[in-house]
């Protein structure tokens, strides 16, 4: 699922020098949240120095995060929700300075709602990698220029140990549940996985327990269109002019990936053959309504992320394997002890249903026994974050387990 452009939804008072142009037809070099730029909701915390799992380590890492509802007393109300590959830490409420966009999860979380604030404390961070907030390659690093290309290699269990640090940080012992779906729900497993004393419930929406190849080569052409647009310039593009961003090669890595993230019936039947202009496809002249609706997400994502940064958390999914290191997938799962939600959804072809039907045979919490949890929807995987109803009801059910 996508969000609506920025000109469609932030009222005049709060458009930016950077959204003007956007507005105007020329997005910036890069759609990262820089320093200087209105905070919004956004809170933030130093972290200091972060080792790495595959070597090295980052000098200092800051975390940018939001926060929703009240914490009791006990601390044992607070739920952390981890986003997904293109998501950030603004999870609920509307547009305004330092969101453009109105939250990704609006349906979710808040009062009275799945995710009702006021009963719970919800704690939403900007992930590792990203580029709303939190440490990434358009963050400054040490020489007082952006990290770029040199951010280095981070993986989800790297994800997962900022968000720790995180949790420590905010002073909280043990999470009611981590919830989080696509990529945020390969973080939430490995929270399962690998802390299972600091969480009592675990949320794993359409995710798998490990990528596999055909997902691997899938991001590699997506990663690969991005290097190749001229104005990529190997990553140091920050201070290019207006408009000399990589925002082809990025557009069209997020054409790519929508056709993934919707199922193939939702697109037939939404669009079928239609075609948007008056003039006959055999004749020339004009498009295909589907093609303008690709370019149309492709160039408003754009204008909301970074390239470096799509290139981090691609390869950060890509790292996926909560079996590495721990005897393999099922052996690792058995580790679970939280009271698990594995949820899949029939027309999802990223990551389809025997992804998720693994990870509920081998989990011994998992609320449904042996299986997941499937929600019949149109929308393929774009389902987790369109299918509110559906999807809530079943958050709900595991918050009152």
């Amino acid at each position: 699922m996508d969000w609506q452009t920025p000109e469609d939804t932030v009222p005049s008072a709060f458009i930016t020098e950077a959204n003007a142009r956007s507005i105007l037809g020329k997005p910036p070099a890069t759609g990262a949240w820089r320093e200087g730029d209105p905070a919004g909701n956004r809170q933030f915390v130093s972290l200091g120095p972060m080792a790495l799992e595959r070597g090295g380590e980052l000098p200092s890492v800051h975390v940018a995060y939001e926060t929703f509802g009240t914490l009791d007393t006990a601390r044992s109300n607070a739920i952390l929700i981890v986003h997904a590959l293109t998501g950030d830490s603004h999870v609920s409420g509307g547009p305004g300075p330092g969101h453009p966009t109105a939250g990704w999860w609006s349906g979710l979380v808040g009062p009275g709602k799945a995710i009702d604030t006021d009963t719970w404390f919800v704690v939403a961070p900007n992930m590792l990698g990203g580029c709303q907030g939190t440490t990434g390659p358009s963050s400054t690093a040490p020489d007082g220029n952006q990290w770029a290309s040199r951010f280095p290699f981070v993986t989800i269990r790297d994800q997962v140990a900022v968000q720790l640090a995180l949790t420590d940080a905010l002073g909280i012992d043990r999470w009611a549940a981590v919830v989080g779906g696509s990529m945020g729900g390969m973080q939430s497993l490995e929270w399962a996985v690998g802390y299972p004393e600091r969480l009592d419930r675990v949320a794993v929406l359409a995710a798998p327990a490990i990528s596999n190849a055909d997902q691997i080569a899938t991001n590699s052409v997506q990663l690969e269109a991005v290097r190749m647009d001229p104005s990529f310039a190997e990553g140091n593009y920050y201070d290019a002019a207006d408009g000399d961003g990589p925002h082809r090669g990025l557009a069209l890595a997020r054409r790519m990936a929508l056709l993934n993230y919707r199922s193939p019936t939702e697109l037939n039947d939404r669009f079928e053959r239609s075609w948007q202009s008056g003039l006959s496809p055999l004749g020339g002249g004009g498009r295909y309504a589907v093609e303008s609706y690709l370019d149309y997400h492709g160039n408003k994502f754009t204008r909301r992320f970074d390239a470096n940064t799509y290139i981090t958390l691609v390869e950060a999914m890509n790292s996926h394997d909560v079996g590495r290191g721990r005897g393999g997938t099922a052996a690792a799962l058995s580790r679970v002890t939280a009271k698990a939600l594995i949820l899949g959804i029939d027309s999802d072809r990223l990551f389809p249903v025997p992804e998720q039907e693994f990870i509920a045979a081998h989990t011994p919490g998992n609320i449904d026994g042996t299986r997941p949890h499937v929600i019949t929807s149109p929308f393929g995987h774009d389902g987790f974050l369109i299918e509110d109803h559906l999807v809530g009801a079943q958050v709900t059910r595991l918050l009152q387990t």
